[in-house]
């Protein structure tokens, strides 16, 4: 393969409102952070461990004005993009980098009864959070009578 990659995919939930920026002929840009959980059993204490990782996401003009309007912080999204890191200036002249994922589609997995009740736990997201307690177990750690 001689072409290189640079895609994004997650699932995760929003961290905040998306914080919207104008530019001067119709041009916008949304900005959010979205967590994702990782999930396991510490084998030793065996106690369940959860981790969070948190991105910068960023959609531009339409995108940004449709996820302005119907996410919410707490809601559940798809988002595919690509990681581009910035670099910036803070206060005291200092470089500073900021990696972000440049978003390119997404899907609202939250429903609008879901986002209605502002995270409230119901059957669909115990049944959701469940299945991904099934997903993230590991693979490959049972017995098996394959030869290879």
């Amino acid at each position: 393969m001689s072409g290189t990659l640079n895609k994004v995919m997650l699932i995760g939930h929003l961290g905040d409102e998306v914080k919207m920026h104008y530019f001067d002929d119709r041009n916008c840009i949304g900005r959010f952070p979205l967590a994702t959980n990782e999930s396991y059993t510490n084998k030793q204490t065996n106690e369940k461990v959860t981790n969070t990782e948190w991105h910068n996401i960023v959609v531009r003009n339409k995108g940004a004005e449709i996820c302005e309007k119907y996410l919410n912080k707490g809601d559940k999204v798809y988002i595919e993009g690509r990681l581009k890191t910035r670099k910036w200036q803070d206060d005291k002249g200092n470089d500073r980098y900021s990696t972000e994922i440049h978003c390119t589609d997404f899907t609202f997995l939250t429903t609008k009864n879901e986002s209605q009740s502002n995270g409230q736990n119901n059957e669909a997201q115990q049944k959701a959070d469940n299945q991904n307690d099934a997903v993230s177990e590991p693979i490959g750690n049972e017995e098996d009578d394959l030869p290879f």
